[in-house]
């Protein structure tokens, strides 16, 4: 039962963090202890979670996260995930895959592991040398 809630807490994250924009509940989702394990971006707590939705908001206003699969076994959540946004210089829609393995305690995100497809940012990239 425990892994059925913990998808429905990461659910509800993605929807209403992501997709209403509802920073306000990261406080509520996720632990003051939270790390993102991720390589290049060093997430810690609720205000690192804050600034990282944040900076991606600026970056990509209209930002939309559609969850394709998710898994979970215990404290650990597995996610499938599809962001589709516009690119803010020419207006160019970009679409990244990415796939995040959440743990969870006391029913609050913990920790972080995500392994995405740059690969559509790095095409943009290359076309604004």
């Amino acid at each position: 039962m425990k892994a059925e809630s913990n998808k429905v807490i990461v659910c509800w994250f993605f929807e209403e963090v992501f997709n209403q924009r509802n920073i306000s509940l990261v406080d509520e989702l996720v632990s003051p202890d939270f790390v993102n394990h991720n390589a290049s971006i060093h997430v810690r707590g609720p205000e690192g979670v804050k600034r990282g939705v944040t900076a991606q908001f600026q970056a990509f206003p209209d930002i939309h996260t559609t969850i394709e699969d998710i898994i979970a076994e215990g404290d650990k959540v597995v996610v499938r995930a599809r962001d589709r946004c516009t690119q803010q210089v020419d207006g160019k829609p970009v679409e990244l895959t990415w796939i995040e393995i959440l743990r969870l305690e006391n029913g609050k995100l913990a920790e972080a592991w995500v392994e995405a497809n740059m690969r559509p940012l790095n095409q943009l990239a290359g076309e604004y040398k």
